[in-house]
């Protein structure tokens, strides 16, 4: 079984992100600090297209947290893999009216150089609310492919379009990642975002795309699609009969997490109560329940650990980033 000890041993996002509900329900960072949101309005920034999956998940959470602030909208400021829009929430007025949709891009772009400035430190963490694995997805009526193993075999002397959500982005890195492991070659196409991957894979124009069950799901379920493998240490509850990546034969566990942050001067009884607020939130049946129904994972984890942990996934990208030579010069 070919392996990068990078992917196989550091990267679990799945297993680092555990706060159990109940831990985030007693508190997190602290008791409220008395920051009254009910007269005010919110605006909470995602750094992708909509239709994806981080959109779906920010747009779940401002809805069940919506009977807290006066007006709370969904603002989807797209590009440069991520950056555009994580650097416009951490350039924003620290007082709580502008929260950011961060994702793991927040330390794959500083890791690959790729980032326009753009650093975790500039943000202060509330909450990490979702986590995913990669799913290497093509359409359900290619006959080229009916395993993993027909997709990798055929990569070799072919040349695939793999889309991903960025260059930089995770699901550009999962991709990379497993070709690095399986000895192969794809054609890299990053969008704004996975919505127009799996727009353009439904279309026929690329030939897979790299990212997460969640963001998939609905067009498995229609028949369009078909999941070749998911690159996690388990199979996924939702497709009992679609092996690991590791299972086929090649050793790659990758995926995304998914939190709220605020610009890093903003004070922390504001982000102790938007904890507070979201943490609730999480908790709720509307939440739950939506969730469920997208295949989406709840993973929560409050702020301090949340920051921790960007750094600590920081550090693993940067090696992995250096082991694929994908380093921007």
């Amino acid at each position: 079984m070919k392996k990068i000890a990078v992917l196989s041993v550091a990267i679990m996002v799945l297993s680092i992100c555990g706060c159990s509900k109940k831990e985030a329900a007693s508190g997190g960072e602290g008791a409220s600090g008395g920051v009254d949101f009910s007269g005010k309005s919110v605006s909470c920034i995602v750094p992708y297209d909509a239709g994806g999956g981080t959109d779906a998940v920010m747009r779940f959470a401002a809805n069940a947290a919506s009977k807290n602030f006066k007006n709370i909208t969904v603002e989807n400021r797209s590009g440069a893999g991520g950056a555009i829009g994580m650097l416009y929430g951490a350039q924003s007025k620290p007082d709580g009216s502008v929260i950011t949709m961060v994702t793991v891009e927040l330390a794959t772009l500083e890791a690959m150089g790729n980032n326009a400035g753009l650093t975790y430190s500039m943000f202060k963490p509330i909450m990490l609310l979702n986590s995913a694995c990669s799913a290497i997805t093509v359409r359900a009526d290619d006959a080229r492919f009916q395993t993993l193993g027909d997709f990798i075999e055929y990569s070799k002397t072919n040349k695939v379009n793999v889309g991903n959500s960025g260059v930089g982005a995770i699901w550009h890195l999962a991709a990379a990642g497993l070709a690095k492991v399986a000895g192969t070659t794809f054609n890299h196409v990053g969008y704004n975002g996975a919505a127009g991957a799996i727009t353009d894979l439904l279309g026929g124009h690329i030939d897979a795309v790299a990212v997460s069950f969640a963001e998939v799901s609905q067009y498995v379920a229609s028949g369009d699609f078909k999941v070749l493998g998911v690159m996690s240490n388990e199979r996924l509850e939702a497709i009992p009969d679609v092996p690991t990546c590791k299972e086929a034969g090649y050793d790659a566990i990758l995926g995304t997490w998914r939190g709220l942050a605020v610009p890093k001067d903003t004070p922390d009884d504001v982000v102790n109560e938007l904890y507070n607020i979201f943490a609730e939130a999480a908790q709720s049946e509307e939440f739950v329940n939506n969730m469920n129904n997208s295949n989406n994972v709840i993973e929560i984890m409050d702020g301090q650990s949340f920051y921790k942990m960007i750094g600590d996934q920081l550090n693993l990208y940067t090696e992995l980033v250096n082991e694929l030579g994908l380093k921007v010069q």
